[in-house]
């Protein structure tokens, strides 16, 4: 298809200035992008609306993309794109998201070839661990093909997409060759329809094709989805067999989820370092278009000092002194104190640009800032999406309020963040080298927030993790990672989450943490720590999400 009018160096809402065409899809064609009010790498896919003047098709399309990303946000953040924006204008629906730190698989294939069975079967792994979030809270993707994915350049993937399905009169596939046989029918779907599209993504990740060739026009493409027989993979190794029972035609036949995870685990087991290899880094086009929020200048100290991890810190601050409760903290009575800071944000700040774990949840003070990196875990990690007079996303909706019960609390270091009412400033421990960490939270209240800054971080925030902060963990009574230690991108900065628990004076005590890099050698990370039991609860998630989408740094 073509763009629809839309070119390059076009603006979108008045705020989105288009770049670069990442991929076409049918009716559909997504861009690398600026917005311009904060000057940050976006990437807006542009979906054609039905030429009904009788139909309201964006408002529909609107919400249902706005409930997807909340959902996903919180079952899995980092792993599926995190929706700061949705817009109507002439005619098509344009989804802004935050940036995305790789490429998409169909562009990387191009590129590079077909992958080794064990490579494939680790990307398939990540993706799986995507649709199981989603399925469990009765979402179904509905598009997934190598348009959909994107493959970070330091490991781990990311889905984009959820929420596009059918935003028309009738279903429309996006990529017909990775439809299943019930939708190339034109028949209700479930989660079976994303299980046969990932067995066609790791069909295509060995054979170079899908397993059923695209004929140009999408219905021969469906007919011969329906008709013909599977073309038996030739290069897929161990991975024929889950391949063939992912494609079966038959959903009820189909391989289910943790059938198919067990068979890649053992896959990515038996060749863990052709599993692990990196992947060659995305194209030069793609940075030039990330250079566009890394190149300007820095406006502060801590420009959004949000950063890094807390890693150092941790080495750092731990012969340091408490030193009282931060006199010259301030918290905000109203919501005006958020919404005066808020212009003054440091490039990158409070803006979004990472993955976000709720696209659309909990309104903030901040315009957007995104979330994570992913595990199927519940972790939350959220962010807002910009205001904007042309916005039409319910959570534009929402902007410059907070959720109920909080206020925002600007301390003296620097950082401002919202807290829930009658949280306080309980520690503060400072280094001679500047860095610092402060702990919030309530008399009585099991919970608290760290935010730690450090000086004297390396130029990889998973690193600071494994090597810094974990050592220092595993002494800790009960100590347990959970999941992988995530790359991700948080506010345009590079970032990794790693969640863990110990134990606490006899309490089990779960822990999110966030770390980012804002360079030179300074990085920022947020812990966040409740009882286990409590993990899930409602409104631990919204603190959560709350704290990550408020969080920013003021000018020096």
């Amino acid at each position: 298809m073509g763009n629809a009018g839309a070119a390059a160096n076009e603006l979108i809402a008045g705020r989105y200035r288009l770049q670069e065409v990442v991929h076409h899809e049918v009716g559909c064609v997504c861009w690398y992008g600026e917005d311009i009010e904060y000057a940050r790498p976006r990437l807006l896919t542009q979906t054609q609306l039905p030429p009904d003047p009788m139909e309201d098709w964006a408002g529909p399309a609107i919400a249902r993309i706005s409930h997807a990303s909340e959902l996903m946000g919180l079952r899995c953040p980092g792993g599926a794109a995190s929706v700061i924006d949705v817009v109507e204008e002439s005619g098509s629906l344009w989804t802004v998201v935050e940036w995305i730190d790789g490429m998409p698989l169909g562009e990387f294939l191009d590129q590079y070839g077909p992958l080794d069975h064990a490579r494939a079967a680790r990307i398939g792994l990540d993706v799986l661990g995507v649709l199981e979030a989603a399925h469990g809270e009765g979402l179904v993707h509905g598009e997934l093909s190598p348009g959909q994915v994107f493959v970070r350049d330091h490991g781990g993937v990311v889905v984009s997409g959820y929420g596009l399905a059918g935003a028309g009169p009738a279903a429309r596939i996006g990529a017909p060759a990775y439809a299943s046989p019930e939708q190339a029918r034109g028949e209700a779907y479930g989660s079976p329809a994303d299980l046969w599209a990932l067995g066609a993504l790791l069909y295509t990740m060995t054979e170079g094709r899908p397993p059923f060739r695209d004929r140009g026009r999408p219905e021969a493409t469906l007919k011969a989805i329906v008709r013909l027989p599977l073309r038996s993979p030739r290069h897929a190794g161990p991975l024929a067999r889950t391949m063939q029972g992912l494609l079966r035609k038959d959903s009820r036949e189909r391989l289910t989820g943790p059938v198919v995870r067990d068979a890649l685990v053992r896959i990515v087991n038996e060749d863990p370092a052709a599993a692990q290899a990196s992947l060659p880094q995305s194209r030069p086009a793609v940075h030039r278009v990330l250079g566009l929020a890394r190149g300007r200048k820095n406006l502060g100290r801590v420009g959004l000092i949000g950063t890094a991890v807390a890693a150092a810190v941790a080495v750092a601050v731990t012969a340091l002194a408490a030193t009282g409760d931060g006199s010259g903290d301030d918290v905000a009575a109203s919501d005006a104190t958020a919404s005066r800071t808020a212009p003054v944000l440091p490039t990158g700040a409070g803006n979004g640009a990472g993955t976000q774990p709720s696209g659309t949840a909990s309104p903030t003070t901040s315009p957007s800032p995104s979330a994570s990196p992913t595990s199927s875990s519940p972790s939350a990690s959220a962010t807002p999406s910009p205001s904007s007079p042309s916005s039409s996303s319910s959570a534009s909706s929402g902007a410059g309020k907070l959720p109920a019960g909080f206020r925002v609390f600007t301390a003296s270091e620097g950082f401002a963040v919202a807290l829930p009412k009658g949280w306080k400033r309980l520690s503060t421990n400072r280094a001679e080298d500047g860095s610092y960490r402060v702990v919030f939270g309530a008399d009585g209240d099991p919970r608290d927030l760290a935010v730690t800054y450090s000086t004297r971080v390396g130029s990889d925030p998973v690193a600071v993790w494994r090597d810094t902060v974990e050592p220092a963990l595993r002494k800790e009574s009960g100590y347990d990672r959970l999941g992988a230690i995530r790359a991700t991108t948080y506010q345009g900065r590079e970032a990794a989450d790693m969640e863990w628990v110990d134990e606490s004076e006899g309490t089990r005590v779960r822990t999110f943490g966030r770390g980012f890099l804002i360079g030179g050698g300074e990085g920022f990370s947020l812990r966040w720590a409740t009882p286990a039991a409590d993990w899930e609860n409602a409104g631990n998630q919204q603190a959560l999400k709350t704290f990550l989408a408020t969080f920013r740094g003021l000018p020096d």
